[in-house]
């Protein structure tokens, strides 16, 4: 069954209200925190941008910007020495 856009944003908001979670939370932001998690377990890029339904891969690209945890975990071939 689909929902609309405002039936999943009273949804959230719900249930920001039954955990009282007072921080601003938005369907966006639920979907950008999502693909980051997923980029930064590991997942390939190319999933992440079916999953999401991008048409263009610079779309997806843009979740890179935001994770600074893979960079993190990034082994150079010095460290091996």
């Amino acid at each position: 069954m689909a929902y609309d856009d405002r039936s999943l944003s009273e949804v959230l908001k719900q249930a920001l209200e039954k955990a009282k979670i007072k921080k601003t939370v938005t369907l966006h932001c639920l979907r950008h925190r999502y693909a980051t998690h997923l980029l930064e377990s590991g997942t390939d890029l190319r999933y992440i941008q079916a999953i999401l339904g991008h048409s263009y891969s610079k779309t997806t690209v843009i979740y890179t910007r935001v994770s600074t945890k893979s960079l993190q975990n990034v082994k150079s071939p010095f460290d091996d020495l």
